[in-house]
């Protein structure tokens, strides 16, 4: 079955129009990792070369040039403490990076440094009458530092604990010169703290750009493939604001993973593009034959986006939006739990807009009706504990829905950053 003209340059447009969405969501969604990926390495590059050569240099080579007598060394045998956990915390930094757990760098390594130096400086100095003389100039670089990772709560954990730690050791070896160092911790994290805000509000406007060109391209590719089928203009989108509603309403998406799944959904049907006009747009009913040709179209779309680094969570709404929870869909069959999850949330958005939107052999339903319907399919099409997310959140789909403009692009539901 050939392609006529007007569908061969549909498809040519689509085709490019897909080579800019996969180019944007990898650059959009893979960047960022990447580039935090990048900035924890060299954090922790330059944390230990400065770290080591600070103490090399204060408790080994100063002393023997000073005018003041000081004994060379380290104040107590519990410093090599410090260096064996750092040295025993390089395979675990590594096994994190591998399980690509890269957030999770930052907060092992901090909090374990901090943990270990204060209780090393306990060991030492409590009940001792050495002079409290602790710190490193390492962590006015951890300070300064702090910024680059955009991340409040760490910049938080990370100020808050050294000035905790330098009050708790003043108190414990009865010293004053700690006020100095706090306040001068104090000074430090107030500069960095502006600092960081700076960058988060850069960080915002530029994702928030990002957001706004993905989301462009993605449409603009769903438009060209809604021009074979003036009936489902709109659908699309819709059917990714209901489903985002849903999956909001049941709170198991991050904010990063709820853009993954509101793209995969404004997708859903991208595989389309694989089917002739003549099948998508027949009035009647479609024979055996073409309705297999339909079925085909999930696998065609999966295929298209399994390279695109940003849906690879939420590739599955794609693949299985038209399984059933009693294992009669299609393309595999699936059985109930066995359905991906976001698939299952699509499949109630897919059929409730596809019931209460036109069709070229068919009126649009109400929503009434449709609402009805989904709830009769609760345990053979939909899953039942999902039907009855969708009971609490069907007002707001009938508000979404009131507010659509029919064959125009909708912005109604927003997914931010």
């Amino acid at each position: 079955m050939g392609y006529n003209v007007e569908e061969s340059r549909i498809l040519i447009d689509a085709k490019l129009l897909w080579f800019f969405v996969r180019c944007w969501i990898h650059l959009e969604v893979s960047m960022i990792p990447h580039e935090e990926q990048r900035t924890v390495k060299w954090f922790l590059i330059i944390f230990y070369i400065i770290f080591i050569s600070y103490d090399i240099f204060y408790y080994y080579l100063l002393p023997i040039f000073s005018v003041v007598d000081r004994p060379i060394g380290f104040p107590s045998n519990f410093w090599y403490l410090t260096y064996l956990v750092l040295i025993l915390l390089i395979p675990i930094l590594i096994y994190l990076n591998k399980t690509n757990k890269i957030s999770w760098i930052k907060y092992v390594f901090i909090i374990t440094y901090m943990l270990t130096v204060f209780i090393v400086d306990i060991f030492t100095y409590y009940g001792s009458r050495q002079t409290y003389t602790n710190g490193n100039v390492v962590e006015v670089f951890l300070i300064l530092s702090l910024p680059l990772f955009l991340d409040k709560r760490f910049f938080w954990i990370v100020s808050i604990g050294l000035i905790a730690k330098y009050v708790l050791m003043g108190i414990i070896s009865n010293t004053s010169i700690v006020v100095l160092v706090s306040v001068f911790i104090i000074v430090l994290s107030t500069f960095s703290f502006i600092l960081l805000v700076r960058f988060q509000g850069y960080v915002r406007a530029i994702s928030t750009s990002y957001d706004n060109q993905i989301q462009g391209i993605v449409k603009g590719v769903i438009a060209t493939l809604e021009l074979k089928d003036p009936y489902t203009r709109g659908h699309s989108e819709r059917v990714a604001s209901y489903a985002l509603l849903l999956a909001k309403e049941i709170g198991i998406l991050s904010k990063d993973e709820q853009k993954s799944f509101y793209y995969a959904c404004l997708l859903h049907d991208v595989g389309k593009v694989h089917i002739p006009d003549q099948i998508l747009m027949k009035p009647g009913k479609l024979t055996s034959e073409e309705f297999e040709i339909i079925k085909t179209h999930p696998v065609v779309g999966e295929e298209a986006v399994k390279d695109v680094e940003g849906l690879t969570d939420s590739i599955c709404v794609i693949r299985s939006h038209h399984e059933r929870w009693d294992g009669k869909g299609y393309p595999d069959k699936l059985v109930g739990d066995d359905i991906p999850l976001l698939a299952r949330i699509a499949a109630i958005a897919d059929a409730f807009d596809a019931m209460t939107s036109s069709r070229s052999y068919r009126a649009a339903m109400p929503v009434e009706e449709a609402y009805k319907r989904i709830l009769e399919g609760k345990g053979s099409q939909f899953d039942p504990k999902l039907v009855e997310e969708f009971k609490k959140v069907f007002p707001a789909w009938v508000d979404f829905h009131k507010k659509c403009l029919w064959g125009k692009t909708n912005d109604n539901v927003e997914v931010k950053s």
